[in-house]
């Protein structure tokens, strides 16, 4: 008997078509509940305090730079060994019609200028949201934090005195190449730069290694992908999703193009996803009534899958975004997923309009992360011990959630 969910291929060439491909067989040789189980809480979270070590991974400091090699090492030990990377320079030289520059210097606005300041002030608002739109709700005060000594923790402070300075940036990417179709891929993003003087564990540490473990899964020797499976860690994201601008500028127009000829061989092979994955952890509820949140995992936490609805590519976003919710009714172990219409303000943005896009998230980015349901959203509380295993199996059970979507996408098989 065939059952679960019938998988689908976005052709993100043609715009939001749609290409059936076979569903799988719910059996003992279901080769994606085999691939979903070979993810761990333990291996997740190995990976994750591995990246504590270099403090929030501000860019533009040597910590950034030592993290970005650290990911590329990591990636390679997994097997995930034809690592690259998009270098660029940060910031980026203004447009010719841009007037000078001011005090030596130009910085970009924060990522979020409603709700943040560059220098870290922290801001508030009540009612309603840009243009008078009240899906964000009532927002409670964010911010920024760029006190050294705010981090009550003297070790952590040291990993982040140093101030980011401009310049060459890099960050890392590697590939499943697919057997049948390496002409086509999806993206599997995470962000690994951070601020706030902390450790960046769940903004987006979480992310981070999440991408990574699903990496690690996907290069066994086992394991055959008919298409294409790229993993890339951005960098720059808390600056404008700098990186990931980047990467589509250096890279959109090399999609499908076989070099050298006749090799059978695709640097960049054609987008057909792209899935992000920006803070998985911390999914409490909203503050009470004397602004706190609770300290425990809230028991209908899920997993919140996002597409923009304004997006050229709406559609076949949201198209995407229910089969990562069917994969998650499927082969998560124990939080739900639910579809939201509203992605913003991360790593997928810069895809939206060209190729089917989503992001997974603890919360939903505008009406929860923007109304403060994590207080330690760029705060120097986002550390290793603000977290408990509730809240990294909640960073886990979207691991399984990715990885069980993609490996049908995919056609994956294990020999």
């Amino acid at each position: 008997m065939v059952t679960g969910i019938a998988v689908i291929g976005i052709a993100a060439a043609s715009g939001p078509s749609l290409q059936p491909l076979q569903a799988q067989e719910e059996d003992d040789n279901d080769p994606v509940a085999t691939l979903v189980s070979r993810l761990s809480l333990d291996n997740y979270k190995t990976t994750l305090k591995g990246l504590t070590q270099f403090g929030d991974r501000r860019q533009g400091t040597q910590r950034n730079r030592d993290a970005v090699d650290w990911i590329e090492s990591q990636l390679q030990a997994f097997g995930c060994t034809n690592t690259e990377r998009i270098t660029y320079t940060f910031p980026p030289p203004p447009p010719p019609d841009a007037g000078p520059r001011t005090g030596g210097r130009r910085r970009p606005p924060a990522a979020d200028p409603d709700l943040t300041t560059p220098t870290g002030g922290r801001v508030g608002r009540r009612g309603p949201g840009p243009g008078g739109s009240m899906i964000f709700g009532d927002r409670g005060p964010t911010g920024v934090n760029r006190d050294l000594m705010a981090q009550p923790d003297e070790r952590i402070r040291a990993l982040n005195v140093e101030e980011p300075t401009d310049g060459e940036r890099s960050e890392v990417y590697c590939t499943k190449v697919g057997t049948t179709r390496p002409d086509e891929m999806y993206i599997i993003g995470g962000h690994m730069d951070g601020h706030g003087v902390n450790e960046a564990v769940n903004d987006d540490g979480s992310g981070t290694a999440l991408v990574m473990e699903l990496a690690r899964v996907f290069s066994a020797p086992d394991v055959e992908t008919d298409r294409s499976i790229r993993f890339v860690l951005w960098n720059n994201e808390e600056t404008g999703l700098n990186g990931a601008r980047a990467y589509v500028e250096q890279r959109q127009e090399l999609q499908g193009i076989e070099n050298p000829r006749g090799s059978g061989q695709y640097p960049e092979p054609r987008w057909l996803g792209m899935a992000q994955h920006d803070m998985m952890l911390w999914d409490h509820g909203a503050p009470g009534p004397d602004g706190r949140v609770s300290r425990n995992q809230r028991p209908e936490a899920d997993v919140n899958v996002e597409f923009q609805s304004n997006s050229e590519m709406a559609s076949a976003s949201m198209e995407l975004a229910f089969l990562f919710k069917a994969a998650n009714e499927r082969y998560a172990t124990d939080y739900p997923a639910a579809v939201g219409p509203h992605m913003t303000n991360t790593d997928s943005t810069p895809f939206m309009d060209i190729v089917p896009s989503i992001s997974l998230r603890e919360n939903e980015r505008g009406a929860q992360v923007g109304a403060g349901w994590d207080p330690n959203w760029h705060q120097p509380t986002d550390v290793w011990t603000t977290y408990t295993d509730d809240d990294f199996r909640l960073g886990l059970n979207a691991g399984q959630t990715t990885l069980a979507a993609i490996a049908q996408l995919v056609g994956a098989t294990i020999r």
